[in-house]
């Protein structure tokens, strides 16, 4: 149904109708930092332990974005299966993307972020030029959602690099990364809050740090303890983490609790 056709509804309910993304909660938050976790310990699950590679790993997960990505276009709204499911994939590829730069093209991760920084930044004034808003309230065009998921794939990309440099290059160790990346989200939340640090700036500066963060919990779980981790291995972590993400999912799509409420005439009129 065209946005025009409910012109007296108020915003929040014309927001339900139309959102092809959640609400930003505490749920968001947690699904997303466990959908990161997942995507660096899967990454290595499939490339390392399944002994398939980068390149033909890259493929598959490739292959299985896209079809989420098509399922997520053609929905109507935000459904929180194919929403979240696109998420974990793309966590996937991100991770891949950056593997492939370092081990089969040598490139280093100094370089891939600065690539992907500059990406993210370019994607990021095109879609403000384009749309004149980077607001994620705002996602219901094509046009908006496929901005939105290239800065989402990027800011993947990006934090796999980041989270690496930190942890291997700089040599600081997963568990000194994971206090880090989560000491930089609570400052960034507290200028939010107190210095009234804009809303939309502070939720990609943390939707970019989250990523970091999952990957060093991942590879601090994952990793054997003579690297720095605590040696679970990437088939348990995976396990857990897409556990504990089926099981948050499965609550929000009962609850609806991260999505505006919809009163029965609005569900007619939709």
């Amino acid at each position: 149904m065209p946005v025009t056709a409910v012109p007296n509804a108020p915003h929040a309910t014309l927001r339900a109708l139309i959102s092809k993304v959640p609400e930003v909660t505490a749920f968001f938050w947690i699904i997303k930092v466990l959908a990161t976790t997942v995507g660096e310990t899967a990454a290595d699950y499939l490339n390392d332990t399944l002994n398939l590679g980068l390149t033909v790993t890259t493929l598959i997960m490739g292959a299985l974005l896209i079809m989420a990505l098509v399922a997520q276009f053609r929905s109507r709204r935000y459904v929180p299966g194919i929403y979240w499911v696109a998420i974990v994939l793309i966590s996937v590829v991100g991770t891949l993307i950056t593997d492939n730069m370092t081990d089969n093209f040598g490139i280093s991760l100094w370089t891939s972020s600065a690539i992907f920084a500059v990406a993210l930044a370019a994607t990021f004034f095109a879609w403000w030029r384009r749309e004149g808003t980077l607001s994620i309230h705002s996602i219901f065009t094509a046009r908006r959602e496929a901005f939105y998921w290239l800065a989402v794939l990027f800011t993947f990309a990006l934090g796999t690099a980041t989270g690496d440099l930190v942890a291997e290059k700089l040599q600081l160790g997963y568990f000194v990364s994971v206090a880090l990346f989560a000491g930089l989200i609570v400052l960034t939340a507290l200028a939010h809050q107190y210095l009234k640090l804009n809303g939309i700036l502070t939720f990609w500066i943390v939707y970019i740090l989250t990523r970091p963060l999952g990957a060093s919990i991942g590879d601090s779980l994952a990793q054997a303890k003579s690297d720095g981790g605590l040696g679970l291995g990437t088939t348990v972590t995976s396990v857990i983490f897409l556990l504990a993400i089926l099981g948050v999912v499965s609550y929000l799509a009962v609850t609806r609790r991260d999505q505006v409420a919809l009163t029965s005439t609005d569900v007619d009129a939709a």
